[in-house]
């Protein structure tokens, strides 16, 4: 029986065990959005889990929504990215980019000389971002023009091969939680009347073009994304026929053979069948076409719904976010079944080393097996 803690080969990717670090958004890059020395330390840190997704790294400067974000696309940017990736490869991990547009969900503040944020439409979202001024309404968009989509699909593959020049593993493009991908996708949000509008085939017509141009710059088995069907965050409201938009997306994807989908089932942190999706349809259709690529779920697993999902053969592997954020040893905490310990939501986005890279772990390098301190426990679920 396959267990959480078996390595696994999905595409041109080994992870030595099943465990996947979730991408988290920390607001901790540095001026001009580059990554600080602080970044190379946590990832480090959380370098046993057998996949690690960086948190949300911003294709351009137009595609930022959130202050202190880090970006992809600037040679000081890939330098400090580098220094990420080789601290984690020194230890034995595997991590790759998780590359980002927010589209709609961003403030004139963080958008080149305060013009509007770009997105599949003018309409604005009943939302918040997090400005150099605290927590704000997202400013009011406008819908990207036909001839300026080309130049979108180019940022995503040049931001692809930035990733892999800055020694990332391989790519995971966002494609959930409301921001671009997303907004062209579901018809509640799309009012677009022209080809990238309108029917469903219209509607994924964006998604497959950047995922077809990534692969095609670093080949399917470096190349992931990540779904959430369902998800109501970022005003993100349901498509008029969720199941079908996804299952459609999925048989069109299948021929590009992509080493893995990341799908968050539910609202994303939030209830996870708080309305019906039939999540295995999709797995079953993806693992029919390329039995080879990895099904990573998502939101609110514990350790025996993790242990479980693999077992029977729901997923491949699990993500898991906050958990990771509180437990830089949590691969060693879920193997041996101990308690977690529970995270400052206080020092979630922004700030220094407190409540980033001060949490301790079970057995420091240099002590004995139950040397260390009983962390304050968490009760399941950990998401």
């Amino acid at each position: 029986m396959t267990t959480l803690f078996d390595p696994i080969r999905f595409g041109n990717l080994s992870a030595r065990n099943r465990i996947v670090m979730a991408p988290l958004t920390r607001n901790r890059a540095g001026p001009r959005q580059v990554p600080t020395s602080l970044m190379a330390l946590y990832y480090g840190q959380r370098s046993s889990a057998g996949l690690i997704i960086s948190e949300a790294t911003q294709i351009s400067l137009e595609a930022q929504g959130y202050v202190d974000t880090p970006g992809i696309y600037s040679p000081a940017q890939l330098t400090a990215w580098r220094a990420v990736t080789s601290t984690v490869h020194s230890q034995g991990g595997l991590i790759v980019a998780q590359l980002w547009h927010v589209g709609r969900i961003s403030h004139v503040s963080l958008q080149p000389n305060g013009q509007p944020p770009v997105s599949s439409t003018g309409r604005r979202a009943d939302a918040k971002t997090f400005t150099a001024a605290g927590f704000e309404d997202v400013s009011q968009p406008r819908a990207l023009r036909l001839d300026e989509l080309p130049s979108v699909v180019a940022l995503y593959r040049l931001a692809a091969r930035n990733a892999i020049d800055a020694g990332f593993d391989g790519v995971e493009i966002h494609g959930a939680n409301g921001y671009l991908v997303e907004q062209f996708l579901r018809d509640s949000i799309n009012d677009r009347s022209d080809a990238y509008g309108g029917s469903t085939e219209n509607r994924i017509r964006l998604p497959m073009e950047i995922m077809t141009a990534v692969v095609a710059e670093i080949g399917s088995g470096r190349t992931g994304l990540r779904l959430s069907p369902v998800t109501p965050v970022n005003d993100a409201k349901q498509d008029s026929d969720a199941q079908g938009l996804f299952e459609h997306l999925m048989q069109r994807l299948n021929p590009l053979r992509l080493a893995f989908i990341h799908i968050i089932e539910g609202a994303t942190g939030g209830g996870r069948d708080w309305v019906p999706f039939d999540y295995m349809a999709l797995r079953d259709r993806f693992k029919h076409d390329h039995a080879a690529g990895a099904w990573i779920v998502n939101n609110g697993y514990s350790r025996s719904m993790a242990l479980a999902a693999v077992a029977n053969g729901a997923a491949d592997m699990v993500a898991f976010g906050r958990a990771f954020i509180s437990n830089p040893d949590l691969v060693e905490r879920l193997r041996l079944d101990e308690p977690l310990a529970l995270p400052n939501a206080a020092t979630f986005y922004g700030g220094g080393a407190a409540g980033y890279t001060d949490y301790p772990v079970l057995h420091p390098p240099g002590l004995e097996r139950g040397a260390a301190g009983q962390p304050q426990a968490i009760v399941e679920p950990v998401a």
